[in-house]
């Protein structure tokens, strides 16, 4: 199976991680995988090098030099499968088909990792349209999409994955050390991109009632974005220079997190949170929201925590209980591990997105009038 893969993105969120894993996880199974990256951004770079490695840079929806360049590399390459993991990759895709003219044309599979509704507008209906299949990183997406007019047959729920000797692999940071914090002082980890679904303000807002109860916590969150002034203005307010530390992105995000004693995501919207995979993988407790696709992943009671979204004083109750019981947090955390390891391992979901695949091969094409009546 030849499948193109494509990914606009210069930054790396989870997102560009499980685009890797699927294309390396292909490639070891004896498939050829093929990726379309922006060339200045951390996915190409992280990349394997080769003739199966493609710089494109997108600027936006309606970048059409990008999509005649992608609609050369169809052309000259002929993948079973065009594969796009990312909003401006399914324009650069849709366009890319369409001033191809290829007959036929590769299988048109999205991923789809964010709960946010379609937009409406006709250009979003054209390219969306066109989609053989969405590969849903939740049951929560798949249910939104179909509310947004897709029909459920062009949709599959695919988890995303961890890979799982990648983190025992990586090297297991002093985080006390290395960020200069108290020795012995309990770590409240937090992995996210700082924008407002991430719901970051609440998780600050919790450390202010934490460090009441427990005066020596210390919050890590670990990421950059577009928030970063608006939060360091409220850690200012709360005066909690001292307690909540915004330590930027970090390459070795992975060794950092091994040095947490708690995870802890507050987001307000999330298609599934792959970053808690991770935390999972590592045998950490999760204080989590409900938002999205959370709670198919953390099984409250069982492997974290889960509270209402936007509730900073239910998100503090959890962490304070957790950190004030090292036992249940223990119990918490070995109970993820396990349910990682048995549910959310890349290899699982590779042989998802091959499954998906071989269906949409082995099945007679759609016309363009069948894609516009299931799209609603």
């Amino acid at each position: 199976m030849f499948s193109l893969h494509v990914d606009t993105a210069t930054t790396w969120r989870g997102g560009q991680n499980q685009v890797l894993l699927t294309v390396l996880g292909l490639r070891a199974r004896g498939h050829r995988a093929a990726l379309v990256a922006h060339p200045d951004g951390e996915l190409y770079r992280r990349a394997t090098e080769g003739p199966d490695l493609i710089p494109i840079a997108s600027t936006g929806d309606l970048d059409l030099r990008a999509a005649w360049k992608l609609s050369r590399v169809l052309r000259m390459l002929r993948p079973a499968v065009v594969h796009a993991h990312d909003a401006h990759a399914v324009s650069m895709v849709a366009l890319a088909r369409s001033i191809g003219r290829l007959d036929p044309p590769p299988f048109f599979v999205v991923s789809r990792r964010v709960d946010f509704h379609l937009r409406r507008n006709a250009f979003s209906r054209w390219k969306y349209g066109q989609v053989d299949q969405f590969l849903c990183a939740s049951d929560a997406i798949a249910s939104m999409l179909v509310a947004d007019g897709i029909a459920k047959a062009r949709t599959r729920t695919v988890h995303d994955g961890v890979d799982l000797e990648h983190g025992k692999a990586a090297p297991r940071l002093d985080a006390h050390a290395e960020l200069w914090l108290p020795a012995g002082a309990p770590l409240v980890g937090n992995v996210a991109a700082l924008v407002p679904h991430k719901g970051h303000r609440y998780l600050i807002s919790a450390a202010a009632e934490v460090v009441r109860s427990v005066p020596d916590a210390r919050f890590v969150i670990v990421g950059d974005g577009e928030l970063e002034s608006t939060l360091r203005h409220q850690i200012r307010d709360l005066h909690l220079e001292r307690h909540v530390l915004l330590a930027g992105f970090r390459a070795d995000a992975l060794s950092l997190q091994k040095g947490f004693d708690l995870f802890a995501l507050s987001s307000v919207t999330e298609g599934m949170g792959s970053v808690l995979l991770d935390a999972m993988a590592m045998g950490q407790a999760i204080v989590g929201t409900r938002a999205g696709g959370i709670p198919e992943v953390v099984v409250d009671g069982d492997t974290g925590v889960l509270v209402p979204v936007r509730d900073a004083r239910a998100l503090a109750a959890a962490i304070v209980e957790l950190l004030k019981d090292p036992a249940r947090r223990a119990a918490l955390g070995a109970a993820a591990q396990a349910r990682v390891q048995l549910h959310f391992t890349a290899g699982r979901m590779v042989q998802r997105i091959l499954d998906a695949y071989g269906q949409l091969v082995g099945t007679p094409r759609a016309t363009g009038t069948d894609r516009r009546a299931a799209a609603g």
